[in-house]
């Protein structure tokens, strides 16, 4: 019996050392599971088609989390939100963004973190919410889709009923006027000629014109030396002529200046005689005329005699 007991007894402490060691790997292993993961919220404004539950998220191209959760807003159904869960050591900063991103051309959609400067705060020490909310920038598929309904839109408004009428018409005024230019086709062949003939004539004329400039430049190349030559001279004649008239002013200054003072003052009272004498010259050239024979005899003409 005493045997037994003892074997019971290890078999017992052997279980319960199991047990611990479970119980301590189990905790051990959820610690160390809840230090090596934080958990972040995402808020998409758009449709987040071809993403899911499990889908990996990249930080810079580097995978460090996958996606626990998404559901829609309960407050907005337009937004989508994403719970994510990410390697702790990843360096989500304040100013780190989430957009959706596409690995190749036929692969699922991710969630891309982007950004994130030196010296900006690590976003879990700063938001306080549980869990903490990264913020988002347009991915590029909404880029494309917004300008593909852009472009949708105006290709609609130019593709209007009245625009398709006024191409229309405007296509039907091109197919009318190419038959009036077909049938003036003659017309037009005979204008081109002329213009044509023009073009040559005006050509010539140019030609004519280039070889008389042409000569007027050597005959004047030529002749310039004694053009300037004769200026010369003649600049010299004036310089000697302002000299001597000059010199001739300087030796009469005394006899001006005397005509100027004297002279001038007794042209007035002589100007006066001489219009007198004007008057008076006048007066006896009308009497003169009006009646010669008595200025001249000092009585009247004789009446001539008429018979009875």
């Amino acid at each position: 019996m005493e045997t037994r007991a003892n074997y019971v007894l290890i078999g017992a402490f052997t279980l319960v050392v199991a047990v611990a060691l479970l119980l301590f790997g189990l905790w051990a292993a959820k610690y160390s599971s809840e230090r090596s993961w934080q958990r972040y919220m995402i808020v998409f404004d758009e449709a987040v088609t071809g993403l899911s539950v499990g889908s990996p998220v990249q930080f810079n191209g580097i995978a460090v989390g996958s996606i626990e959760r998404l559901s829609l807003d309960p407050d907005d159904p337009r937004r989508v939100v994403a719970i994510i869960r990410a390697d702790a050591t990843a360096p989500v900063k304040t100013d780190t963004r989430a957009k959706l991103a596409i690995t190749s051309l036929t692969g699922p959609a991710i969630i891309q973190l982007i950004g994130g400067t030196p010296g900006a705060p690590l976003l879990a020490t700063v938001d306080k919410r549980d869990p903490p909310v990264i913020a988002t920038s347009p991915s590029a598929l909404q880029n494309i889709t917004d300008t593909a309904n852009r472009i949708v839109e105006r290709l609609d408004q130019v593709l209007s009923d009245d625009n398709v009428a006024h191409i229309a018409s405007t296509l039907e005024n091109l197919d009318r006027i190419s038959g009036s230019m077909a049938a003036q086709d003659q017309g037009m062949e005979a204008l081109l000629v002329s213009a044509r003939d023009a073009a040559r004539s005006l050509d010539a004329t140019l030609q004519t014109t280039n070889a008389t400039v042409q000569r007027v430049d050597q005959n004047l190349v030529r002749e310039l030396p004694g053009l300037i030559e004769r200026l010369d001279s003649t600049l010299a004649r004036l310089d000697s002529a302002a000299g001597n008239a000059d010199a001739i002013l300087g030796e009469n200054r005394a006899a001006i200046n005397n005509f100027a003072n004297e002279g001038l003052a007794q042209l007035g009272p002589t100007l006066t005689e001489l219009r007198g004498l004007i008057r008076d010259l006048r007066q006896i050239s009308d009497r003169l005329e009006s009646n010669p024979s008595r200025f001249l005899l000092g009585r009247d003409a004789p009446k001539e005699f008429e018979p009875q």
